[in-house]
């Protein structure tokens, strides 16, 4: 196994990285805002599932062989982008969660697996995580410690945890953020439009990316 030191520097760097802006802390926080922390919580496992399979299609040399595939990764990425562009409609059509009517009743929440799930796919359907971890990972491999592949997974590991502790802390503060907004209708009804918003953009970054 890695030293002591490299699995510290290691979960350190992870750190930054989870705290850094970008597409899976912005689909946390909106899935937060939207659905409260039940709904935070089940898409952040979501994530934490893609991630371990990443983990592992990188630890057993499969991550290699889809770099080196052009027409795999753009139909991945189109995949993801067009189930964006799903979640966008949803969010911009979803009614206000806690809305209270004569003639409409409050939505019903998504069950936890289906919230799950969309983590599952937004991680899994976007190419350049794969390609990050297969760039990042071998980095701190220490060959005399032990089998490559089992550090590999390892790092992994200490990657996912360092994410739930970032993702987790912003499924707090949008919950947060959610119970404040939860008096207005308007104020529910733009949060969606904004989700909705937020995922096209989150498609159009997708789609366009390259490798």
């Amino acid at each position: 196994m890695p030293t002591l030191q490299t699995s510290l520097a290691f979960f350190t760097v992870a750190l930054l990285l989870a705290l850094a802006p970008g597409p899976d802390n912005l689909f946390v926080l909106m899935q937060s805002a939207t659905g409260g922390r039940r709904a935070g919580f089940a898409v952040v496992t979501g994530l934490m599932l893609g991630l371990l399979v990443h983990t592992v299609a990188v630890a057993l040399g499969l991550a290699a062989l889809f770099a080196a595939s052009t027409a795999a990764f753009t139909v991945l990425k189109l995949l993801g982008a067009a189930y964006l562009l799903y979640l966008a409609w949803g969010a911009w059509r979803a009614p206000a969660a806690l809305a209270r009517s004569d003639d409409a009743a409050p939505a019903k929440p998504l069950p936890w697996s289906r919230l799950m799930a969309r983590g599952v796919v937004m991680n899994l359907t976007n190419p350049k995580v794969l390609l990050f971890f297969l760039a990042l990972l071998p980095q701190f491999v220490q060959p005399e410690r032990g089998p490559v592949a089992w550090q590999m997974v390892w790092f992994g590991l200490l990657f996912i945890a360092a994410a739930v502790l970032v993702f987790g802390a912003v499924v707090l503060a949008a919950d947060a953020l959610r119970h404040r907004l939860a008096r207005s209708v308007r104020a529910q009804r733009g949060l969606h439009r904004l989700a909705a918003l937020v995922f096209v953009a989150l498609a159009t970054r997708l789609a366009l990316a390259e490798r």
